[in-house]
């Protein structure tokens, strides 16, 4: 609801698909999620020329908003630092084993944040695993396609840094690395069990 406050605080000149464009949603949801903030009294809306529509925000919607974005800033926050710490410790624990060479399997805003904490602990970061990314360097550092390569690099051990499809990473990779040398924080919540390939034979 926040991006669709923002959206119409930023121009009435919106029409129901410009919005739904704006919020990458489908028309039909733009609408609904429209009329459950006029309801609300967060939005007006007052006829214009040529059969059209604007929207405003009222001043219960500007409270609201604001209300909204520190909310979601104070969660991204404390997300952000449950997952350094949680990243920090897990850096921590292989240098304490001597490993001090790490591949991130991941290329999002999790990698960022690993790339971050394996500094604070003195780790080197020598691939970013990310197959079908373009780009070569993440942040500095390589992108590379698969486990191999990574090894190649030098990687000794790999942490999950994946938000999307972080159980999907780890079973891949789970395959090819060692558990002992294959890590990932509690907040995404991996089962760690591997469990067998449904076309193997039991």
């Amino acid at each position: 609801m926040v991006a669709l406050l923002s959206a119409v605080a930023d121009s009435d000149q919106h029409t129901q698909r410009s919005l739904a464009s704006r919020l990458d949603v489908a028309l039909g949801l733009a609408n609904a999620l429209l009329k459950r903030c006029v309801a609300k009294g967060l939005i007006k809306i007052q006829n214009a020329p040529a059969r059209r529509y604007a929207y405003y925000l009222t001043p219960h919607g500007f409270a609201e908003k604001s209300r909204l974005v520190a909310e979601y800033l104070e969660t991204s926050l404390n997300f952000f630092r449950r997952a350094r710490s949680q990243y920090e410790d897990l850096f921590t624990t292989l240098a304490n084993r001597g490993i001090s060479r790490v591949a991130i399997a991941g290329s999002g805003e999790m990698a960022e944040i690993a790339l971050l904490s394996a500094s604070a602990a003195g780790v080197v970061i020598t691939a970013v695993i990310a197959p079908g990314r373009n780009e070569k360097l993440f942040h500095g550092h390589p992108v590379v396609g698969d486990l191999p390569s990574a090894m190649a690099q030098g990687a000794l051990a790999v942490i999950i840094a994946d938000n999307v499809a972080p159980q999907a990473v780890y079973d891949r990779l789970a395959r090819e690395v060692a558990a002992d040398h294959l890590y990932a924080p509690r907040l995404l919540h991996i089962a760690t069990a591997l469990k067998p390939d449904k076309n193997q034979a039991a």
